[in-house]
C-alpha cells in the first residue's frame, strides 16, 4: 500500500497545493503503542454511497459562460467538469426564473388563458442554459445527471403574498418584504392555489420531458426551492400538508402516467437543515414515503448535522442531497454587515479562506451524517456577485471578469476539488474516529478499493495525526489553515 497527500495552503491570497508521500509503517513494527493524535479508519464498516458533486447552471451562470471567449469558456468548463478539474457529475437547473436570472420569466406566459399549456416553450432556456449544458456534456469526465428545481409556479396560479414566513436572520439586511402590490406574483412568496395543483404537476412533467427531448439528462426533480421562504425573489410557500397532498395526489400520479416514476427521482424539502425534520416527517408520513426518493437541503442556517443524521436514520433508503450553498457576500469583499458575521476589519483574503473552510466543514459534516450528493449554487458569478434580477450578490467557485474576458478561481474552488476530484461516484463512506475536534475528517472507499481521507484544519495551530488503518500507521501533517486529501492505494 502507498499513500499520496495533497495539502492546500493560501499564500498571498492564492491557493497553493503541494504533494507529499507519507510514510506507511506496520503498526506491529512501531516501538510502543500509539494512542495519541490518532485518526482511526475502518474500511470494513461502510455507510451511504456517495453519488457525486456538482453546481447550478442558473441563467446568470450560463449567460456569463456564454460571454467568455471560446477558449476561456472551454477552460472554465474543464475546471468544473473535466478530468483535471472538479469532475462534477451533477447540475442543478432552475425551472423558469430564479433570483439568478436576468429577469423574471416562465415557460407559459398565461396559463389561465392557456390551461392546456399549448404555448409552453423552452425558448428562454435555449438562449443560454441549454447551449451551455450541451458544452458541459461534451467536456464532462463523468456521466452528468440533472436536478430540476422550481422557484415559483406561474404567478397567475398563486395567492397574493402574505407575511414573510422565513427567518429573516438567515438573510439579514438583504431581505426587503415591501409587498408593493397585493396581487399574485412570482416573487415575495404566496402559495399555489389548490385548484391548480393538477395543472402545476402537468407543467412540471412537460418541463422535464422538454429538457429530455433536448438531450439534457434530467434524472431528479425537487418539488420546490426553499419551501417555506417568502423571499423577495421568485418563491412559493408550502405547508407540510400542502406538499404531502401535492406529491401524493398530483405530482406522483402525473409522473406515473408519463412514465417518469421509474426514471426521475422526486426530492422533498430543498431548504435549510434546521427545519427539515419536522417538514420531511410530515410530508413522508404513511404511503407518501414511497413516492419520493430523496430529501434535498441547504446550508444557510448553520451546521445542523444532527438533523441530517436523523433523516438518514429515519429514511435509510432515501437519497440525501445538499442542493445549495454559497458565501453570503460579493466576490472579493469581506462580507455584508449582519450577514456571515461581517467584520469591518476583515480582509478579502481571510473572507475567501473562511468561505473555503466553511464549505469543507459543511461537506465533511454532512457526509458523516449520511449525505449522498452535494451541489453548489452558481457555477459562475461576476465580480459583483451577479447578475441577478434583484439587488445584492453572492460569491461562487468561479468569478467572471466580464470586461477582461477572463475568470478567476477563489480558494473554495480548490477546497471543493479535495472532495469532488478524488471521490468517485459509487464510493462508500467508511467509518472513522478522531482524537478530538480540532481536525474535521471524512473518508470513503472508492469502487477501485482506494481509500480517500480528507482532513480540514481550520484552526491557527499546526497539527498532525497518526492515521491507523488495518494494522498500519501513516504520519500525516496538518498545518494551520489547510485542507489535505490523502489517497491510500
Amino acid at each position: 500500500m502507498k499513500a499520496t497527500q495533497y495539502t492546500t495552503y493560501q499564500v498571498n491570497g492564492k491557493a497553493v497545493t503541494e504533494e507529499y508521500l507519507p510514510i506507511i509503517e506496520n503498526e506491529s513494527d512501531h516501538p510502543g503503542m500509539v494512542e495519541s493524535q490518532v485518526i482511526g479508519l475502518y474500511p470494513k464498516f461502510t455507510d451511504q454511497v456517495i453519488d457525486g458533486f456538482g453546481g447550478a447552471m442558473t441563467e446568470s451562470s450560463a449567460y456569463l459562460l456564454s460571454r467568455l471567449p471560446e477558449e476561456e469558456r472551454r477552460k472554465a468548463i474543464e475546471d468544473l467538469f473535466g478530468e483535471n478539474g472538479l469532475r462534477f457529475n451533477f447540475v442543478r437547473i432552475p425551472i423558469d426564473s430564479c433570483d439568478y436570472s436576468l429577469d423574471e420569466y416562465q415557460a407559459v406566459a398565461d396559463p389561465i388563458a392557456d390551461p392546456e399549456l399549448e404555448t409552453f416553450t423552452l425558448e428562454r432556456d435555449r438562449k443560454y442554459i441549454i447551449p451551455m449544458m450541451k458544452e458541459v456534456l461534451e467536456v464532462a469526465s463523468k456521466p452528468i445527471s440533472v436536478l430540476l428545481s422550481p422557484w415559483s409556479p406561474p404567478y397567475q396560479w398563486k395567492t397574493a403574498p402574505a407575511a414573510a414566513q422565513n427567518d429573516g436572520a438567515v438573510y439579514g439586511g438583504m431581505m426587503h418584504f415591501d409587498r408593493p402590490e397585493n396581487k399574485p406574483q412570482r416573487s415575495n412568496g404566496g402559495s399555489l392555489r389548490h385548484e391548480f395543483y393538477g395543472s402545476w404537476a402537468k407543467y412540471l412533467v412537460k418541463f422535464i420531458q422538454a429538457y429530455q427531448a433536448e438531450g439534457i439528462p434530467v434524472t431528479m426533480l425537487s418539488m420546490q426551492n426553499e419551501t417555506v421562504a417568502a423571499t423577495n425573489w421568485d418563491s412559493c410557500v408550502w405547508t407540510p400538508e400542502e406538499a404531502k397532498d401535492f406529491l401524493e395526489n398530483h405530482l406522483y400520479p402525473a409522473f406515473r402516467d408519463a412514465g417518469l416514476d421509474k426514471t426521475v427521482d422526486i426530492f422533498v424539502w430543498d431548504h435549510n437543515k434546521e427545519r427539515m425534520v419536522e417538514h420531511v416527517t410530515e410530508v413522508l408520513a404513511g404511503d407518501t414515503k414511497d413516492k419520493a426518493e430523496g430529501v434535498a437541503f441547504h446550508w444557510y442556517s448553520g451546521d445542523h448535522f444532527e438533523a441530517v443524521s436523523l433523516i438518514h436514520k429515519l429514511y435509510p433508503d432515501k437519497k440525501l442531497f445538499l442542493t445549495e450553498c454559497c458565501g453570503l457576500h460579493e466576490p472579493g469583499s469581506a462580507g455584508y454587515a449582519g450577514v456571515n458575521n461581517g467584520d469591518p476589519f476583515e480582509t478579502p483574503a481571510h473572507a475567501d479562506y473562511k468561505d473555503a473552510a466553511a464549505y469543507a466543514h459543511d461537506i465533511i459534516g454532512n457526509m458523516n451524517a449520511g449525505m449522498n450528493g452535494w451541489i453548489d449554487w452558481n457555477l459562475m458569478v461576476n465580480e459583483n456577485g451577479g447578475p441577478r434580477h434583484v439587488p445584492g450578490g453572492f460569491t461562487s467557485g468561479l468569478i467572471a471578469h466580464e470586461k477582461e474576458g477572463i475568470y478567476t478561481k477563489p480558494l473554495m474552488h480548490t477546497y471543493i476539488k479535495h472532495f469532488s476530484h478524488f471521490m468517485e461516484a459509487g464510493a462508500k463512506r467508511i467509518e472513522l474516529s478522531r482524537f478530538d475536534d480540532t481536525l474535521d475528517a471524512t473518508a470513503v472507499k472508492n469502487p477501485d478499493g482506494s481509500i480517500v481521507l480528507v482532513i480540514l484544519n481550520k484552526t491557527g495551530k499546526d497539527s498532525g495525526a497518526f492515521v491507523r488503518m488495518e494494522g498500519t500507521l501513516t504520519r500525516v501533517s496538518c498545518p494551520a489553515y489547510t485542507i489535505s486529501t490523502i489517497i491510500f492505494d
